[in-house]
């Protein structure tokens, strides 16, 4: 764990500039910079610097943040790993506080892992460059059309056919055995001597989204050797279904592009890299599993499988097709011509014409896979009912309901028939994957009671995935839409104006009746949630906590807006940067500020906005109650009308006295 102190040491000496500038080039305009945003594609620069502020802006996409935020979006690593970026650049040291010996001894080991993986990926780096691997290893890259600059970015290699070279390299090195075996570079004999995993192969290595080598894979020349590729086995830095090769590559430009391609072999996605279509990722010789998908996730909601047009990369474009639904992602396949994968295809092509092969050729699942079962079923009726049906339950997958009624409205139309018959079947497939989640859920319940050990699936975590600091969400999810503008409303007040006093008039409501006690922007919200409310968006809630833990600490107001930009929690960030850096438009009637000053427009506004809030919170009961009526008992009935009455009459005088605040000011 990072100390505080230290945390703090490294948010005040990033220079969000200095940190931006190691990825685009800015420009200075007056006392900023500006860019072309490094997030999304654009010809006319919306990326905006601020070093006096320390954040950037991007008035495109919407992106901002300060220097830790950068990095975490640029990088798509967790707000720990992007702290110890900037202690990196800029030669801060992390004594990390007191663990446990256990602890130690695990971080200690996985970090010796990490280092005998690095240590291999040279050494197959070196080996290709002379003797065995030069005439043989080398050759075969170059046959496959990949270049020199490729070969060195993606760390491309070869192991040597002697039974023990890497061992022995890293012996002498200084490296343990038990971390050779633990990283699945060696096996040991039957007499105890170790052997090298990978021999006479050329050698691809897998990294992890950091960047960290974690594994490899070894491709065989040989015709005469069945076992064509050879993986790592799975290790304590590397589980197979988490990882995706080529991810570190690829990521920045699956989010800039916001579209994932997955094709299947190590050779596809060099190959396309090298093309210029830099957002592609491979499954690693495994069958395309949940953890990868939500891996891709991260960064996109959108995939498009690339698989070979054969019989085998059909049928496993069909299977991965319900697991990426699954996870609510939209996916699209496209199909190569017969004969054809991704790295013979890229290699006939230009970069334009294969992104318009896949422009013109990728389906929509469900044309996708109408079109195979339609020519499969060839006119048999009880073929074409079970076409219809696997439809059905691949919608079942999808669990956004809107997106389930489109593609069911769509399929209905298609086939002729009712769409309340698709319906049906989708329910009772989503039924029926309702129980078996719960039958799982149980299942692990009562291993857990039973004190049972957990699979490795459970407690191994790969540096490719960490578990915690998640990246901030594109998206605030607001789980309660009645009252989300007014609790933003409340928001921006705080984090624009929060220290700022309020100087009511002796006539108003609102005047304390001293002169001297003038209450802040802050302290005049806090008294209207003094009964104990709390905001019902939970992000906005984790906000409104945040600015008062920093404001009761006595922090100034751009203090505490570059605090929450820097939280680990980022959905605060996210939400601070939306309200605190671009043209908020408050949902309550506000006076143009243009036409008075700031400290009047305060007085006239922040009431409104407590008193809009109000008026949001009577109307979310009121829509709870009129939910409730119509499975309501004969008693309960005429309690819940008269009670609606009352909400309806509470809101009318609140409304009315908006109305006469607004014709007084």
């Amino acid at each position: 764990m990072i100390p505080q102190e230290t945390v703090n040491l490294i948010l005040d000496t990033a220079q969000i500039a200095d940190v931006v500038s190691d990825y685009v080039t800015l420009k200075r305009r007056g006392a900023n910079f500006v860019a072309c945003c490094p997030f999304h594609n654009e010809k006319t620069p919306s990326f905006y610097v601020s070093p006096s502020k320390g954040i950037y802006k991007c008035f495109g996409c919407g992106k901002a943040g300060t220097a830790v935020g950068f990095v975490m979006e640029q990088e798509h690593c967790s707000y720990v790993e992007a702290l110890r970026y900037l202690a990196r650049k800029y030669h801060i040291e992390i004594v990390e506080e007191e663990e446990s010996a256990e602890e130690i001894a695990r971080r200690q080991r996985s970090e010796s892992l990490l280092l005998v993986s690095e240590f291999a990926r040279k050494f197959f780096s070196e080996q290709l460059q002379s003797g065995e691997g030069r005439a043989v290893g080398y050759q075969y890259y170059r046959s496959r059309g990949i270049e020199d600059a490729t070969i060195e970015r993606w760390g491309l290699g070869w192991a040597p056919s002697a039974r023990t070279g890497l061992v022995d390299a890293a012996r002498a090195a200084g490296y343990k055995d038990e971390y050779l075996l633990g990283a699945g570079l060696a096996v040991q004999n039957e007499d105890g001597s170790l052997a090298d995993k990978f021999r006479e192969r050329v050698m691809f290595p897998i990294h992890s989204v950091s960047g960290r080598v974690i594994a490899f894979s070894g491709r065989t020349l040989r015709a005469d050797n069945p076992a064509k590729y050879v993986n790592s086995p799975e290790t304590e830095i590397y589980i197979k279904s988490r990882n995706l090769l080529g991810i570190y590559f690829a990521k920045s430009d699956i989010a800039r592009e916001d579209r994932c391609i997955l094709v299947e072999g190590n050779v596809d996605v060099v190959m396309m890299h090298q093309l210029g279509i830099t957002n592609v990722v491979a499954s690693c010789g495994t069958s395309l599993t949940v953890e990868q998908v939500r891996l891709i996730k991260k960064f996109t909601e959108n995939i498009t499988i690339m698989y070979d047009g054969d019989s085998a990369g059909i049928h496993a474009a069909l299977r991965g097709i319900p697991m990426v639904l699954a996870e609510g992602m939209n996916v699209h396949v496209v199909l190569l011509p017969d004969g054809d994968d991704p790295d013979s295809f890229s290699r006939k092509h230009s970069r334009d014409e294969v992104r318009e092969y896949i422009a013109q050729n990728e389906k929509d699942f469900i044309v996708f896979k109408t079109d195979l079962l339609l020519a499969e079923a060839a006119g048999d009726p009880l073929k074409k009912a079970g076409l219809i049906n696997d439809i059905a339950d691949t919608i079942a997958q999808i669990p956004d309901a809107v997106k389930r009624s489109t593609y069911a409205e769509a399929t209905a139309q298609q086939f002729g028939i009712e769409v309340s018959i698709l319906f049906d079947r989708i329910n009772r497939t989503r039924r029926k994957l309702q129980e078996d989640a719960l039958k799982a859920a149980e299942r692990e319940e009562r291993r857990r009671r039973n004190d049972l050990p957990p699979s490795a699936y459970d407690t191994v975590v790969s540096d490719a995935q960490p578990v915690s600091e998640p990246l901030a969400e594109q998206t605030i999810q607001e789980e309660n839409r009645i009252l989300a503008p007014s609790e933003r409303d409340l928001l921006y007040f705080l984090l624009r104006h929060g220290c700022d006093e309020l100087d009511f008039e002796s006539d108003s409501d609102y005047y304390s009746g001293n002169e001297q006690d003038k209450p802040s922007v802050a302290d005049f919200i806090r008294d209207a949630f003094s009964d104990g409310t709390r905001m019902a968006n939970s992000a906005y809630a984790a906000v409104y906590d945040a600015f008062f833990a920093l404001y009761d600490e006595g922090c100034g107001q751009q203090e505490i807006v570059k605090r929450l930009l820097d939280a680990a929690d980022r959905r605060i960030a996210e939400v601070v940067s939306q309200l605190s850096t671009e043209k908020y438009q408050l949902t309550v009637e506000a006076f143009e500020k243009s036409m008075t000053t700031t400290a009047s427009w305060l007085v006239a506004q922040v009431p409104r906005a407590i008193l809009g809030y109000a008026e949001r919170r009577m109307q979310d009961r009121y829509e709870t109650l009129r939910r409730q009526l119509p499975d309501a008992t004969p008693e309960r009935e005429p309690g819940i009308l008269q009670e609606m009455v009352k909400i309806q009459s509470a809101q009318r005088r609140i409304k009315q006295r908006m109305g006469r605040e607004k014709n007084t000011k």
